[in-house]
């Protein structure tokens, strides 16, 4: 029997990337000459390490494909879009402007800072965990946060504020849903492995669709603080059509960010979105 081929797939430990791997993380679809290793970590880590090629696969935010795309291509499935919603910064007190506030941030190559960066050129960053920003606004070590993950549909019941939801307002700005996080893969691997792979990733993501309530049991088990219905609201908000294809309006929407980080300048160069194709 011939030793199957090690594929790493980093993601993050949150309820929508562990609904989408359900079938691949407990061997529910055959994965033929490849053995599937799940590498967990924040996704601002998993930035990081695309920077340096890590990982086979990967989950990123689509701001970091800016600064990966040499090594990496996006796969056309598995990505978190948000449509007509998306990132948001709250306080503690209302206020009316971000112009230099002090705002936690989950990290500079965050889709999340890249779009509150356009939004509001002129505040002040502290990069914190993206689980501990919710808690230093309540402690006022900062103005506002800016949150992602399941802190989206929890921080009212903290008491905290909604400042801005920056899906909304890009929408406003684009008429695009606004592309959070991607899933890319390494151009090494080569044409043929590439689409095996992307298949398996879109299989797995159609298993999940399929058998929703087990999906969202194994799911439950990286939501945070979070009863299943409202797991299952976030899971519903970013595990979307989107998901299994981007098609048109998520492809703008990525090239549309990209193009728009450049001519702020918050990405310093051109950069071109390109996408594996299983056709």
């Amino acid at each position: 029997m011939s030793q199957k081929e090690t594929i790493r797939i980093g993601h993050s430990p949150d309820s929508d990337d562990a609904f989408m791997f359900y079938a691949l993380a407990k061997d529910l679809i055959p994965t033929g000459p490849f053995e599937i290793v799940h590498v967990i970590e924040d996704i601002e880590t998993l930035n990081r390490r695309a920077l340096a090629a890590e990982l086979e696969v990967t989950a990123i935010s689509v701001h970091a494909y800016a600064y990966v795309a040499k090594d990496y291509m996006f796969m056309p499935c598995g990505a978190s879009i948000g449509d007509q919603y998306g990132p948001l910064v709250v306080s503690k007190t209302p206020i009316d402007t971000l112009e230099g506030k002090r705002i936690a941030i989950p990290g500079e190559m965050t889709t999340a800072y890249l779009t509150l960066s356009l939004f509001q050129p002129n505040f002040e960053a502290e990069t914190r965990p993206f689980d501990k920003i919710l808690d230093a606004v309540q402690q006022n070590e900062v103005d506002a946060g800016l949150i992602i993950h399941e802190g989206q549909l929890t921080y009212a019941r903290e008491g905290l504020h909604k400042v801005i939801d920056l899906g909304e307002w890009w929408y406003e700005e684009t008429g695009l849903p606004l592309p959070l996080g991607a899933n890319v893969i390494r151009r090494d691997l080569g044409t043929e492995k590439i689409r095996k792979i992307t298949a398996l990733l879109k299989q797995s993501i159609q298993y999940s669709l399929d058998h929703r309530a087990r999906g969202l049991e194994y799911a439950m088990t990286y939501a945070r603080d979070m009863e299943t219905a409202l797991a299952d609201e976030f899971v519903g908000m970013y595990v979307n059509d989107y998901t299994l294809d981007y098609g048109e309006k998520g492809r703008a929407g990525v090239r549309e960010l990209l193009h728009r980080g450049n001519a702020a300048g918050i990405i310093p160069h051109r950069v071109d979105a390109e996408f594996v194709s299983l056709g």
